[in-house]
Order: C-alpha cells, then sequence, then structure tokens
C-alpha cells in the first residue's frame, strides 16, 4: 500500500513590510511553499529583500533595508484585543 503524501500548502501568504525610513507596503505576496518548518515566517524576510533588490536594480532606484515583516492582518487582529 503507498504511503499517502503530505498536503503542501499551496496559494499566498500576504504580509505587511515597514521599513527604516517609514515607509510601508501591504499584502505583499509569498508563496506559501517557502514558509513553515523551523524558521517560521523568517524565510518570507528573505523573500521580499530579494524582490525588493531586484526592484530596486530594474528601477535605479534601491529600496530602504526592511524593519519588520508581519502576516497582514496580524497587526489589526492585536489591535482589536487590545
Amino acid at each position: 500500500m503507498a504511503k499517502k503524501q503530505q498536503a503542501r500548502p499551496s496559494g499566498f501568504v500576504l504580509f505587511d513590510v515597514f521599513y527604516e525610513d517609514g515607509t510601508q507596503t501591504s499584502n505583499r505576496k509569498v508563496p506559501a511553499t517557502e514558509l513553515g518548518g523551523l524558521d517560521g515566517d523568517e524565510p518570507a524576510r528573505t523573500f521580499v529583500e530579494d524582490q525588493d533588490r531586484k526592484i530596486g536594480e530594474m528601477s535605479g532606484s534601491p529600496r530602504a533595508a526592511i524593519k519588520t515583516i508581519t502576516r497582514s492582518g496580524k497587526a489589526k487582529a492585536k489591535a482589536k484585543a487590545s
């Protein structure tokens, strides 16, 4: 009998990104397959940094360093709970 394969996450997870210069971007898409494991959401930071680097190279205007990154909706949920 064949082993049942574990379900792999599909789709995207949305993140809000806050930069050191005070700017913010919302709903940045990160593939769900990039997340999880022992690192949790930390791979999302690397993925967004890579996206920002590529965008900066193409536009000639580099993005500021990322200060924090949170899943979209988490900050709103925390604010409502407080």
